[in-house]
């Protein structure tokens, strides 16, 4: 049995980026292994220039996630006016300008950004090895006491609850998502969609798919392929369970 962070991702909108499409931002049903990352380690304090600190984390991050409400697919329409003289700030640290010529600038730069409103996705982790630091226990701390603001995807996206629900102890990925669903959704008893790491254990009817949701973080690209599996689980008590309090009202997140 490991020791499993439950993080119930519940706002009014959230978005887990997939691979751009032209002008298309379009979304997966569930977050990257380098969101999580990125988000302990926004959590953590950690600059963006920690790459290596970064890559570390997220090569150690054992993790999966179920949709405990599916919410609505949106696509917002966003458009914007730019001229010669505008400039935009990069992940690089460095303003960006423009090198077209002056017809250009005559329309508007269009695009797409999809996201997902009142959608609650609870997500089980752990980290391999577990003695190494940042621990699990250090991780907690974070997320209850974050070092900044923290948001699902985009930074407008912000949280609607507290992302720490609690622990979990199970001896799968798979095990600790049954007993996370329970947790946060303690009247919930149908199952509902997951994904988690393949060699975590298999259900009936599922599938095996590749993903790309991985980030080489020193240089700032995302890289790297891993075979995760798709299926559907149903909530189910864990043997132990420690929940966070959340205050007079402790039905769980989505009831």
């Amino acid at each position: 049995m490991a020791a499993h962070l439950v993080l119930a991702l519940d706002a009014p909108l959230m978005s887990f980026g997939g691979d751009m499409v032209d002008a298309y931002g379009v979304v997966r049903d569930f977050p990257a292994r380098s969101m999580i990352a990125g988000l302990v380690a926004n959590a953590l304090g950690w600059d963006r220039a920690d790459g290596d600190a970064h890559q570390a984390l997220q090569a150690r991050l054992i993790m999966g996630a179920a949709r405990a409400r599916e919410g609505q697919r949106i696509r917002d329409f966003q458009t914007a006016k730019l001229e010669a003289a505008d400039q935009g700030w990069t992940t690089r640290g460095a303003p960006e300008g423009r090198a077209g010529g002056a017809s250009t600038y005559d329309s508007p730069h269009i695009r797409y950004r999809d996201a997902d409103a009142d959608a609650l996705v609870v997500v089980a982790l752990r980290l391999d090895p577990a003695e190494q630091e940042p621990t699990l226990d250090q991780v907690a701390q974070a997320l209850e006491r974050p070092a900044r603001p923290l948001f699902l995807g985009r930074k407008p996206f912000l949280p609607a609850a507290p992302l720490l629900a609690g622990r979990v102890e199970a001896a799968t990925v798979p095990d600790a998502l049954r007993a996370a669903l329970a947790l946060v959704c303690p009247q919930q008893a149908a199952p509902v969609r997951a994904q988690w790491p393949l060699g975590e254990g298999r259900v009936a009817h599922d599938r095996v798919a590749e993903w790309t949701d991985e980030r080489h973080w020193p240089g700032g690209v995302h890289a790297g392929l891993r075979r995760v599996v798709l299926g559907r689980l149903a909530p189910q008590p864990a043997v132990q369970a420690e929940a966070q309090s959340k205050g007079p009202d402790t039905g769980g997140i989505g009831a």
